[in-house]
């Protein structure tokens, strides 16, 4: 065969891509076994059948065919007003690509900002693609570390420093954070803001998660005080209404970047299915409560670990204000996230994802997504608690 790109044999710089553990357990599922899978964020309860509904009838309607490429005006047009709404930033239609989901948005956001060799900063912990997906763009991705006693915050000093040791072109942030549940506030932001401008940095700002706040209030950053020519936020309804498997997102920005993503869209994606739009600008106008329907049984479930978290002193829980996601502290066991997920595999049949699939600041840690029922929920989280308890004691 002849030889391939040093691209594409790189996205995962060689070694693990940190799903060892969901592929086990998808494959003891495919093999007749009962496990809880507590790995993925995909919701427990699928897309809304009003919004299937508006897809089928779109689809039979015609809108099959090839659809605009940077969106079709009238979702442009909704995902704008959505988001001036929600931060104040003014925002029009020519602000706006839509993108095959948010994971595209991120690769797109990246090809933007970012010549070949060029340093992209991102925070760890980090959503598992984050690292692969800045390699994709021919960029070199350096790692912003955090600490598990500063709830994952990033410090704009570090940042301020590896800007300028890297000569950095961007920074990756995702507020509400996957894996943590972090949301940053107005402060942080605040201070990594002043950092871009000092620096000279563009912003990638992953917001995916913004339906999703337990605790304080989503800022984007795009919203503070001279970010909005230099940040791009990538935004999607994966999360906010279970509409996962659809594939559609957006990326925000000034309308330079934006014309010049879309000549990248139509060399690449050449869009986004006209049916598929169609259901999401459905979507976005059932407002605020079908979001807050969505939401609802996460906020419920992180009530419901941390009531099950204060019944016992083993495993700890990293504050988690916002997300599908808790991210707890098993490092009193003596085992790291990986060889403690495997093992809580092996003997219980329950599949977290360790927090080293995450990056180094998590060692130690497990992610738990908060996806299947709440009685269901609770008792494997009491599980995680004994079976932690009992390796404790045989340190």
């Amino acid at each position: 065969m002849a030889k391939l790109s040093s691209r594409i044999t790189s996205i995962t710089s060689g070694g693990s891509d940190g799903w060892e553990v969901f592929y086990r357990a998808r494959k003891m599922v495919a093999d007749g076994e009962q496990v809880t899978e507590l790995t993925i964020g995909e919701h427990d309860v699928r897309t809304d059948n009003s919004i299937l509904d508006a897809m089928h009838r779109s689809a039979l309607g015609g809108h099959t065919g090839y659809a605009l490429v940077p969106g079709v005006h009238a979702l442009r047009d909704a995902v704008a007003k959505r988001i001036q709404t929600r931060t104040g930033a003014p925002t029009t239609a020519e602000n706006i690509l839509i993108t095959p989901g948010g994971q595209s948005a991120l690769f797109a956001a990246h090809m933007a900002v970012c010549s070949p060799g060029d340093t992209a900063l991102y925070v760890d912990p980090y959503y598992a693609t984050y690292p692969g997906t800045i390699r994709s763009a021919s960029a070199n991705p350096v790692a912003i570390p955090t600490r598990a006693r500063d709830a994952f915050l990033p410090s704009p000093d570090e940042i301020t420093k590896a800007s300028q040791t890297h000569n950095a072109r961007s920074l990756l942030i995702n507020s509400p954070n996957n894996p943590t549940g972090s949301v940053y506030p107005r402060e942080n932001l605040e201070a990594i803001a002043q950092t871009c401008i000092d620096t000279d940095m563009w912003l990638i700002s992953d917001e995916v998660y913004d339906t999703q706040i337990w605790e304080g209030e989503h800022i984007s950053p795009r919203a503070l005080p001279g970010m909005i020519d230099r940040t791009l936020v990538v935004g999607s309804l994966s999360k906010s209404h279970a509409m996962t498997g659809s594939r559609i997102g957006w990326i925000v920005g000034p309308v330079d970047a934006i014309n010049c993503l879309i000549d990248l869209a139509t060399s690449t994606t050449y869009g986004v299915p006209g049916y598929i739009q169609d259901a999401s600008l459905f979507a976005l106008e059932q407002g605020d409560a079908l979001e807050e329907q969505i939401a609802a049984p996460f906020r419920r479930r992180r009530a419901l670990i941390l009531d099950v978290l204060a019944e016992q002193n083993t495993v700890t829980a990293i504050p988690s204000n916002g997300a599908m996601y808790t991210m707890l502290d098993i490092r009193a066991t003596g085992l790291s996230g990986f060889d403690f997920a495997q093992a809580l595999l092996s003997e219980h049949k329950i599949a977290v994802m360790p927090g080293e699939s995450f990056g180094t600041s998590a060692a130690g840690h497990i992610r738990v997504a908060l996806t299947v029922d709440d009685a269901k929920l609770s008792d494997s989280v009491r599980t995680i608690c004994k079976f932690a308890q009992e390796l404790s004691e045989e340190t």
